[in-house]
């Protein structure tokens, strides 16, 4: 298992540790329901550092771009991240990733940890292909990302970065500083609060760690980081989409670039649009006491109509919830359903995403 640049500390802090993405992560340091509930009302900080950070850079890096994600990357204004996908030839989703875009030849792409070395593989079989001319580097293992998330988050940040914090608007990045530690902030996260997502070099990122605690964060764990997630509606690849599943399907299309000419899939997913489809990713509420998980059967009349793909308790409505794939027949909002939990057939009901909304 490979280790972040901050793991050391985390096992300093009494971290619960376990294996993730091909990383040894902190899933929990108190209690992840008492971490989750941090996040909502004031801050939490995550080492998230086991992402992929890949720079992608050179004249031609736009035109690249353009060709291998769903958004359309020659609109994107300088300073500008994007939530965009990356798709085989068949319009199935090899990863969800985040795309910054700093100039005119300067860009970096987040790739889930799990999926880093085939996205790598994915962008070189192209750029062989095409024949471009691009500079491609994977800054992982040199950095540490940090996530600071919550309503507090700005306030903190605001404290220590030379930046003016409060004008950095939602996913748009600026290069910027904290001391003498250069670093990259980001005004996007996963959690369905405000928040920041900072590159730091490997040498700054314990400052910056012990920086943010002191100022009143408290450390949290992929544990808490995936009902908070839950709660906002955003899906995880390799539970909620993978690459036989296409962006219609898992309620994606409105980050596919339509009206560009071009990108790996696209031919495909325009004739899933046209013909239409026959499952989609839908919100799950439990009516009775119950926590989905994946894999559990969703039926409807004493057959099954789908499966769980995520699920959770969710400590800010005091329910389980869910997300999973059903017959489009049965994807209304409103429709009731069973989900068998370990043999208990328990009164579910379709909704829509996200099932929290953070106060703006």
């Amino acid at each position: 298992m490979k280790k972040t640049v901050l793991f050391d500390l985390h096992v300093s802090l009494g971290a619960q540790i376990v294996p993730f993405g091909g990383w040894d992560m902190p899933i929990q340091y108190s209690s992840i329901l008492r971490e989750a509930k941090a996040v909502r009302s004031y801050a939490g900080v995550f080492d998230v550092s086991h992402m992929g950070l890949v720079e992608i850079k050179g004249k031609k890096a736009a035109d690249f771009l353009n060709l291998i994600v769903t958004a359309n990357v020659a609109k994107m204004v300088f300073g500008r991240a994007k939530y965009t996908l990356i798709c085989n030839e068949y319009g199935g989703i090899i990863d969800d990733t985040i795309l910054y875009r700093f100039d005119e030849e300067n860009f970096l792409l987040v790739p889930n940890a799990a999926n880093t070395d085939e996205v790598l593989r994915w962008i070189y079989k192209w750029k062989s292909y095409w024949g471009m001319s691009v500079e491609i580097n994977l800054l992982t293992d040199h950095n540490a990302l940090i996530a600071l998330q919550g309503p507090k988050s700005e306030s903190i940040l605001g404290k220590i970065c030379r930046l003016n914090i409060s004008e950095l608007k939602v996913f748009h990045c600026r290069k910027s500083w904290i001391e003498k530690i250069p670093i990259i902030v980001c005004r996007t996260g996963y959690t369905g609060e405000d928040g920041f997502e900072l590159v730091v070099p490997e040498k700054g990122a314990r400052y910056v760690w012990e920086k943010f605690i002191e100022l009143g964060a408290v450390p949290c764990g992929l544990g808490s980081r995936d009902v908070l997630r839950l709660e906002a509606g955003l899906l995880l690849h390799g539970s909620d989409m993978d690459s036989s599943v296409n962006p219609l399907e898992a309620g994606l299309d409105r980050f596919v670039a339509w009206d560009k000419e071009k990108f790996v899939g696209l031919e495909h997913l325009q004739s899933v649009r046209e013909r239409g489809f026959k499952k989609r990713l839908v919100g799950l509420k439990l009516l009775e006491r119950g926590v989905p998980r994946p894999g559990q059967e969703i039926l409807c009349d004493g057959v099954q109509v789908g499966s769980v793909t995520s699920g959770t308790y969710s400590p800010i409505l005091n329910m389980g919830i869910g997300l999973g794939y059903v017959s489009q027949a049965f994807s209304s909002p409103g429709t009731r359903v069973i989900i068998n939990i370990r043999g208990r057939d328990v009164q579910s009901e379709v909704v829509k995403t996200p099932f929290y909304n953070r106060k703006v």
